[in-house]
């Protein structure tokens, strides 16, 4: 039996997220606490009936959760979650899928622009105290994405929401996804994944939007990054091993491509080491694509309505995995 509302306790876990904040000022009700350490989350979840948690799961926290009922993921991945050991548990699992969609493709066209409009060298300059001249050399100056042709890689909740952004920057929109019958969701045109490497030539901008799966593992690799234009512009706001980094280095030190715009990688952090931070046709954000003000309460909207569904009884819940 799911505990009714009085007896309900929840545990939000993350390291820098106000979920619990936001939580309390809905004035449920409910009892909650939040840990921001992996060893107090161990020490403490044997309390918790539901469990909002990202990052910081481990499932071999699964044998102290004795009275585990529902979790509910604060990110969309849900790499780190073994569903099977979770739902033979009984404990319901959903994601938090489609909480930082509009984010995602906002943060996706702003590094479009940042690099078609060559902000960070702006920015670079302004640290330096220089007042850059104006360019003759027509492929070096700042760029229009009107009339460009986008290919978004994964057309979900992020990459329909792209695809509109960049139809009103009055771009053509090229989308990949599994299975293209299931519909365009608003490009211009659609193909199934195995057809990105014979799709990228029409590409001025390449952006992976898609989910980290088996299929996915790799997809961008060095035949599709060979495949680009020179003029060529490659965006990850995926996960970084939907692209191969190592061919993805490769093709930035040979300046085989325009310019690549990166908020995920294959490890993150990324390394010191990696000659990614040095590469002047590299610009990276620190997997923030998905962070707003509003992330907590788009959370805790999802949380909330499962609650509801589950003390009516409900078997099928939002997101649910």
């Amino acid at each position: 039996m799911f505990p009714s509302k009085e007896n309900l306790t929840i545990c939000f876990a993350h390291a820098a997220y106000q979920m619990k904040a936001r939580f309390d000022a809905r004035k449920t009700g409910i009892k909650s606490f939040q840990v921001s350490s992996y060893d107090e989350f161990l020490k403490r979840i044997g309390e918790a009936d539901v469990v909002s948690a990202s990052g910081m799961w481990k499932n071999d926290l699964l044998p102290h959760a004795k009275k585990l009922k529902y979790i509910q993921s604060i990110s969309s991945g849900m790499n780190q979650y073994d569903d099977k050991a979770i739902n033979a548990a009984g404990v319901k699992l959903c994601s938090g899928a489609g909480v930082n969609a509009v984010a995602v493709a906002e943060h996706a066209i702003s590094l479009i622009l940042a690099v078609a409009r060559r902000l960070p060298e702006a920015r670079d300059n302004q640290h330096r105290k220089f007042w850059r001249g104006m360019i003759g050399d027509l492929t070096t100056r700042e760029d229009e994405i009107s009339g460009k042709t986008m290919l978004v890689v994964g057309m979900g909740r992020i990459g329909s929401h792209l695809a509109k952004l960049g139809k009103a920057f009055g771009m053509k929109v090229i989308g990949i996804r599994q299975d293209p019958k299931k519909g365009t969701n608003g490009a211009d045109s659609i193909h199934a994944m195995g057809e990105l490497v014979k799709v990228v030539p029409q590409a001025d901008i390449v952006v992976l939007a898609c989910s980290l799966t088996p299929e996915t593992t790799g997809l961008m690799s060095a035949a599709a990054f060979a495949a680009m234009k020179p003029s060529a512009m490659f965006v990850n706001v995926a996960r970084g091993k939907v692209a191969d980094e190592a061919a993805l280095t490769a093709t930035m030190q040979g300046n085989k491509i325009f310019y690549a715009a990166l908020d995920v990688t294959a490890e993150e952090p990324l390394a010191a080491s990696s000659p990614l931070w040095d590469l002047p046709n590299v610009f990276i954000t620190p997997h923030t694509a998905g962070e707003t003000r509003a992330y907590e309460d788009n959370v805790i909207d999802i949380l909330i309505e499962n609650l509801e569904r589950l003390w009516k009884g409900d078997q099928v819940l939002r997101n649910q995995v």
